[in-house]
């Protein structure tokens, strides 16, 4: 093999970092998202703003504007007919601005000039001269007059190419009887749109002139562009700094999460005391809170899972060891041949029991461990006593019996109590009573198994509960392997019910299961599903 070969498969085994790895890890963050969502938000509500403000400024100055036109319409109106408020034809304004407009006026023309309504064109031409004298326009704003239609003079003389003579706007107005206001859009951005009130004269009962008042709007609408575009500048200024800002302050509220990962890359199933700090309140202290109580779940589930694989292997060891040592000094006599026959199978059997025992535990916490179904609580009650007394010969006694109905799993209660009452005969002699009982008392139904045995010290009656526990001062070995109580517990609590204990040295126990008239709703409801799937 080459040496080149050698350095390029060298090369193909090193773990070369991706140039936007890094860059790639920034855009799948939390913080990152939401940022990207904060400009989409914001972005969208800019792109509806701006042109909604620019729209609403235009509005604003057309209103504007056409109010100004309406004043100097009034105005000349007002002039024509040599009065100091508006006639009742005069386009519809607030009287007191028309009454000023004429009034004001009228104080700028001398004596010689005082105006009276025109009845020949001299007449008409003087009203227009006058009025264009002393009538100011603003700026953009346009004063245009027609004589028998034409065009003869207008305030400024300067007009945008829209309104030359010849134009076809002009010429219009020049031929107009009757009185309009509307505007007229033009390309050419110097101009943009024009808006005009023309306002006929009549001598003799025929049109004889046309006075006109109009407006481009193109110089205001750049300034109101000009003004939108300084709000976009300072926008988009503000826009950039409360990105950064959102981006920092996503940081520092998604901090307790970076907490949280690197917690849980800590914990290890050796080491399972991390636990996040919990701060303030809110939603993320309420997940550190959860975080923690699942982190106790989980120390506390491998901490007896630990204990059980430990204890399950030294119970499951003894009789291997004993069927192993047994078969190894088993010889040809036939005798010794059954003898160690019969030791393995036993041997065998509490093995195959201590199996059994475990994968009821192992059941017990599964969501289908139970089956529930209606029962009679006295038929149940006279049938674990019936089934007790086969298992040795006592004194049985049947104390009472509930009247009324259950719904609880029957197989399952059935072998707690009979785990109860073997569990009496293997501490009680033959002349010891034990008795079985139940009641319905407070919304609970109680099933128990009383015995005048040997008694549970105080220090053990905790601890037998607990998986191949027994009691310390037992006068015989359990031929169990210590689950029974176990077993009845985790059936009890499954029913959502517990297990209480009453003992006295040398006076005997009393082992009560209780368990609710009905189950829990969640319960019950997914019983109902996993039979109904039966």
């Amino acid at each position: 093999m080459s040496s080149a070969t050698t350095d390029r498969d060298r090369l193909a085994t090193v773990n070369i970092p991706k140039p936007f790895s890094a860059w790639q890890q920034v855009f799948k963050e939390a913080r990152t998202r939401i940022l990207l969502w904060y400009l989409l938000i914001l972005g969208v509500t800019f792109l509806i703003a701006v042109p909604a403000f620019r729209y609403r400024l235009y509005q604003r100055i057309d209103e504007r504007v056409r109010q100004d036109m309406v004043e100097d319409m009034a105005a000349f109106k007002a002039l024509i007919n040599a009065q100091t408020v508006a006639s009742k034809n005069a386009i519809e304004d607030d009287p007191e601005d028309i009454a000023f407009e004429s009034e004001r006026l009228s104080e700028l023309l001398s004596e010689k000039e005082q105006i009276v309504p025109p009845t020949s064109k001299e007449d008409l031409k003087k009203l227009f001269k006058t009025y264009l004298r002393h009538r100011l326009s603003e700026d953009e704003s346009y004063f245009i007059t027609f004589i028998d239609g034409e065009f003869y003079k207008s305030s400024p003389r300067a007009r945008p190419k829209q309104l030359a003579e010849n134009s076809e706007l002009m010429q219009k107005w020049a031929q107009q009887t009757q009185p309009e206001q509307g505007e007229k859009e033009f390309s050419d951005p110097n101009t943009g749109k024009i808006l005009y009130m023309v306002e006929p004269i009549e001598i003799n009962d025929k049109t004889r002139g046309v006075f006109v008042v109009a407006h481009s709007a193109a110089g205001e609408r750049a300034e109101a562009l000009e003004s939108v575009s300084v709000i976009i500048e300072v926008s988009s200024l503000v826009f950039v700094v409360s990105l950064i800002l959102a981006w920092l302050a996503a940081g520092r509220i998604l901090a307790p999460l970076r907490t949280m990962t690197n917690t849980a890359h800590a914990i290890s199933e050796t080491d399972l005391t991390q636990r996040l700090p919990v701060q303030g309140k809110g939603e993320l202290a309420e997940l550190a809170t959860t975080f923690n109580e699942m982190m106790d779940r989980l120390e506390a589930a491998f901490a007896t899972q630990r204990e059980f694989v430990n204890d399950a292997g030294h119970e499951l060891r003894t009789p291997i060891t004993i069927i192993r040592g047994h078969l190894e000094l088993m010889g040809d006599d036939p005798q010794e041949k059954e003898e160690t026959l019969a030791l393995v199978m036993g041997e065998l059997d509490r093995m195959s029991r201590l199996v059994d025992d475990m994968i009821l535990l192992a059941k017990a916490e599964r969501s289908d461990f139970l089956q529930l179904t209606k029962v009679d609580v006295a038929e149940l009650t006279q049938e674990l006593f019936t089934k007790a007394v086969a298992l040795a010969e006592r004194d049985w006694q049947l104390d009472a019996m509930a009247k009324g109905q259950i719904i609880v799993d029957r197989q399952r209660i059935t072998e707690a109590v009979m785990n109860l009452a073997q569990n009496a005969t293997q501490h009680t002699a033959k002349s010891d009573t034990i008795a079985i009982g139940s009641v319905i008392a407070k919304g609970k139904v109680r099933f128990w198994v009383r015995d005048t045995g040997e008694g549970i010290p105080l220090v053990d009656q905790k601890r037998i509960f607990e998986r191949f526990a027994r009691s310390s001062n037992s006068r015989r070995r359990s031929e169990g392997a210590g689950l029974g109580l176990s077993i009845v517990r985790a059936i009890a609590e499954a029913h959502g019910g517990q297990v209480l204990l009453r003992s006295k040295l040398g006076t005997g126990s009393m082992f009560t299961i209780v368990l609710p008239l009905d189950p829990p709703q969640e319960m019950s409801e997914y019983a109902q599903y996993f039979n109904s799937r039966r």
